[in-house]
């Protein structure tokens, strides 16, 4: 009785909004680090403002709403629950803020602890999580992965093949993983042992569902992969022949730098795979420099998506209710 009285509606709002800047300032602290720790390579950057990185920067936030709305989508098909597509896409731009924290740690502990305040079980929201991840990487890695061999910009023989083939191959146990019986059977057995009861059926997807949403997986990696089409017609003469080979880097690259899952943000092995891919179609000091610019416009990328989450949680806040 006495915490309730405690917790008067002025002091709820009062907390909601030290709650809303503490995360907001965490989260910029995070990729401020980013930022600092690749200040030496950037500060060779001959980056011109211009409507090119203007659109580039938009896209790339853009990307990671629409997965938020993705994901929304899929937690609502899979639990039976109504989840609206603010509110997934203000959880999902604070898990991929949290990206900056080596492992995932940030992102999952994120949609966890959402999950629980919405009453939603865990195991569902830790399945969401695997499945988004596994259709990001999928639909990043083999799409584009056809596109470079069929354009003979692998070269496999070569003495940096092996990432690449790493990169390749790690689609292989996702495949296996994705199929329902595989998953179901997986998690069922931890499941018994650790919560000591079985995961509902409908929390796994079907095939027809699964492929559905590895389908639209593939629009943010398309809007991603333009925003660095968007950077490259900026800063250098490019023949519209290279635009599909260097996004299908860019977006391969990435799924290399989300599987260096120690890595804060993949830095750096992103931008060595794009280099590697690249240089089929750029000089490779073109190719350094714009895996260079791609990063840092990233990372601002990265503080568009924190306004739109401080937007959110703002809108959040002071919807709540009061009493």
């Amino acid at each position: 009785m006495r915490g309730e009285q405690l917790l008067t509606p002025g002091r709820r709002r009062a907390l909601r909004w030290i709650l809303t800047v503490a995360i907001v300032t965490v989260v910029a602290a995070l990729f401020t680090r980013a930022l600092i720790a690749n200040a030496d390579a950037l500060g060779s950057l001959d980056l011109r403002p211009d409507a090119w990185i203007a659109g580039a920067l938009v896209l790339f936030a853009l990307a990671v709403v629409l997965s938020g709305v993705l994901w929304g989508r899929m937690i609502a098909h899979l639990g039976g629950i109504t989840v609206r597509v603010a509110e997934a896409i203000r959880v999902h731009c604070l898990s991929w803020l949290l990206k900056y924290i080596p492992g995932q740690v940030g992102s999952v502990v994120n949609k966890l602890t959402w999950a629980h305040s919405r009453g939603v079980p865990k195991s569902l929201a830790t399945l969401s999580f695997f499945y988004e991840n596994a259709f990001l990487i999928i639909g990043s890695i083999v799409p584009t992965g056809l596109i470079l061999l069929f354009l003979g910009a692998l070269d496999l023989a070569g003495g940096d093949g092996g990432i690449v083939l790493l990169t390749a191959a790690s689609v292989l146990p996702l495949l296996v993983l994705t199929s329902r019986p595989v998953l179901r059977w997986g998690t069922n057995q931890v499941a018994r042992r650790v919560l000591k009861r079985q995961v509902p059926d409908e929390h796994f997807l079907t095939s027809p569902s699964a492929l559905k949403y590895q389908l639209m997986y593939l629009i943010p990696r398309i809007v991603n992969g333009t925003g660095l089409v968007l950077i490259a017609i900026s800063m250098f003469e490019v023949p519209a022949s290279a635009y599909i080979p260097l996004a299908s880097a860019y977006i391969f690259a990435g799924a290399a730098g989300i599987l260096a899952v120690f890595v804060p943000s993949g830095i750096g092995v992103r931008e060595s795979v794009f280099v590697l891919l690249a240089v089929a179609y750029l000089p490779v000091e073109q190719a350094i420099v714009l895996a260079l610019a791609a990063r840092l416009l990233a990372t601002l990328g990265d503080a568009l998506v924190a306004a739109i989450y401080g937007a959110l949680r703002f809108t959040a806040a002071r919807a709540a209710p009061t009493t």
